[in-house]
């Protein structure tokens, strides 16, 4: 795993940053989404999944040489996760605050799984406004796998990983009849 290797190496030199911040986005929105649904399984899974990607992001920022866009990047998560719940704080209807939030966290998780396809698409890297050496290559491991025209570079137990947990998901979103869990 990335953290086992920055751990051995003692260096996060090829680990991409970005991934850390957004899962660990995803987790903190999911387990505002499962707390105001009172839903013990999301509530669980969230806050072991947001505590695990904040280590992560701790580990990542201690053996960093650069701090500051590392810093910068986490700085930019906590505004927009306040942001966010300053919003939902403000809307009184429950079944809308419920709604609105499970709308957000769905396009929130779509786009995160997607979002590495965009340099395959338009050939552009989304900066944040931040130098190009601060980010990770996102579309790397996409463009290296169009270019081949082969698969061997791509995680096959990663795959078949994330395959289950997405679909484990969407089963127990269709149990629950919630349809933002489902997508």
């Amino acid at each position: 795993s990335d953290l086992r290797q920055i751990l051995a190496t003692k260096s996060v030199e090829n680990i991409q940053f970005l991934p850390f911040l957004t899962t660990d986005a995803n987790n903190l929105s999911w387990l505002g989404y499962g707390c105001l649904k009172g839903d013990g399984t999301l509530i669980t899974v969230n806050a072991i999944g947001a505590a695990l990607q904040t280590l992560y992001i701790l580990v990542y920022l201690y053996y960093s040489p650069a701090k500051r866009p590392v810093l910068l990047q986490v700085v930019l998560l906590l505004a927009v996760v306040v942001t966010g719940y300053g919003y939902f704080a403000i809307l009184v209807d429950a079944g809308t605050r419920l709604t609105h939030l499970g709308l957000f966290c769905s396009v929130f998780t779509v786009t995160m799984y997607l979002s590495p396809l965009a340099d395959l698409v338009c050939g552009a890297r989304w900066s944040w406004g931040l130098p190009a050496r601060a980010l990770p290559d996102i579309g790397l491991l996409q463009a290296k796998v169009v270019r081949s025209k082969s698969t061997r570079c791509l995680s096959f137990p990663l795959t078949v990983t994330t395959f289950v947990a997405s679909s484990s998901w969407t089963l127990y979103g269709l149990q629950l009849h919630d349809p933002y869990i489902t997508v």
